[in-house]
């Protein structure tokens, strides 16, 4: 329950920053060049790194479980695995 109350307040201080600061900028990334609101561009920025941080603790997650895994069955091989 904290972590969902966490992100609330995260998304609401990068609304709030984003709302503040909704000046138009030109971006360059490679080869393409556009102009957005920095609004757009912060709030997008940050739930990209959103959703880059939950995949990377889904993976993170589930090597570990693979590696607990392992561990018992190295202890215990004949133990069932899904207990």
């Amino acid at each position: 329950m904290t972590t969902v109350i966490v992100l609330l307040i995260l998304i609401f201080l990068v609304a709030i920053f984003s709302v503040q600061n909704a000046v138009p900028v030109s971006i360059t990334f490679f080869f393409w060049r556009f102009e957005a609101s920095l609004a757009i561009i912060v709030f997008l920025s940050a739930i990209c790194g959103l959703i880059a941080g939950v995949i990377m603790a889904m993976l993170i997650r589930k090597k570990s479980k693979e590696q607990k895994e392992e561990k018992s069955q190295l202890h215990f091989p004949d133990a069932p695995t899904n207990l």
